[in-house]
């Protein structure tokens, strides 16, 4: 028998006035899962999050928790079984012990002293500022704060609205991997919503793509970012190379694809004769001067051509190569100084032929 979802989403749309802005047939987050649901801004994801969490009741469909139609009597009970935290984390005016005790409080359950409250101080490296008036704390700090207060009432399901989206770089790449051990390890029940896929991937054992209110790809985390369903869910997660091909051959399990006079050799199965959209991203591309000796490696792929573009950026460089067509990769900074990448400098674009994925006919 199927163990039911924790929360469950089925025939769920959401309209203001004359306009749908989410219409979601079936969706649920399973028990000690983490569903992170990535979208453009505007495709109604912190709707799709409120409708989730209770917060909202949709113009048609019905939300079950853990199997059982929420109607308005039950909605209060079941929503205090959640715990939600948002992108700013709208802290009391009161010390970081306090704050993280708020919840308990209001359900009488504990109080700033408890046990459950200095297990999440530590947990999420805040202990040392327990005292601290929280209107004190940095962006970072704050956010922990937030997360601790919602971790502390054992929530059966956990909702995150960009939850990262208020941080600096610094804080960010801090408290990311954090969070994702501690869901990894307290097999928290997560809905995590955001615009970037980098914490999708982190913190993601399933992605939903949602554009325009509709989800366009349900999947485990690595097929949706290594097999997109679509070209707009391939642009959406990076996919910067888009090209049409056909398919000239197929050899030992490897499908062969003439793009522009070039034979790429990809991981996928295709018909003889078929025209085919290929993607690849950028960071799956190696570069290596033009004039060097290719390396052992399981590179199937060697393109050689053009610089045409080079564009700083954080954290890597992008390259677009002329290869008979755009080609896109990603670098550190320090390889560009160490391979002079500029502007009309000849080189090589490497590739394996399980990095490059068929979309679909072209």
């Amino acid at each position: 028998m199927t163990t039911p979802a924790v929360v469950e989403l089925a025939g769920v749309q959401m309209a203001y006035g004359a306009a749908t802005v989410l219409d979601v047939p079936a969706l649920g987050v399973n028990e000690g899962e983490v569903l992170a649901v990535i979208g453009p801004n505007g495709s109604g994801k912190s709707t799709l999050l409120r409708i989730a969490g209770l917060l909202e009741r949709p113009t048609q469909g019905v939300v079950r928790f853990r199997g059982r139609p929420v109607d308005a009597r039950s909605s209060l009970a079941e929503r205090r079984r959640m715990a939600t935290v948002f992108q700013r984390p709208l802290l009391a005016d009161m010390t970081v012990a306090q704050n993280v005790a708020l919840g308990l409080r209001f359900r009488g359950a504990g109080d700033d002293s408890g046990a459950g409250v200095e297990r999440w101080l530590e947990r999420l490296t805040i202990a040392p500022l327990r005292s601290q008036r929280a209107r004190t704390l940095s962006g970072g700090q704050a956010q922990r704060v937030a997360l601790a207060r919602a971790l502390v009432l054992e929530p059966e399901v956990l909702l995150l609205d960009e939850p990262f989206a208020g941080l600096d770089t610094p804080s960010r790449a801090e408290l990311l991997p954090d969070l994702g051990a501690i869901l990894r390890h307290d097999r928290v029940t997560t809905m995590l919503v955001t615009h970037d896929r980098g914490e999708a991937q982190a913190l993601g054992d399933r992605v939903a793509v949602l554009m325009a209110g509709r989800i366009a790809q349900l999947d485990e985390t690595a097929r949706v970012f290594h097999a997109p369903v679509s070209e707009e869910v391939a642009r959406f997660i990076g996919v910067e190379t888009l090209v049409t091909g056909r398919v000239i051959a197929r050899e030992a399990g490897v499908t062969i694809v003439e793009v522009a006079g070039r034979k790429l050799e990809i991981a996928a199965a295709a018909r003889v004769g078929e025209d085919v959209r290929i993607g690849l991203r950028p960071e799956d591309v190696t570069l290596l001067l033009a004039t060097d000796v290719a390396p052992l490696s399981s590179a199937r792929n060697y393109l050689t051509g053009t610089i045409v573009r080079v564009t700083p950026s954080t954290p890597a460089v992008r390259i677009v190569i002329d290869v008979g067509f755009p080609l896109v990769a990603t670098v550190t900074a320090r390889s560009v100084a160490d391979l002079g990448l500029t502007d009309g400098v000849r080189i090589t674009a490497a590739f394996k032929a399980s990095a490059a994925h068929l979309i679909g006919p072209g």
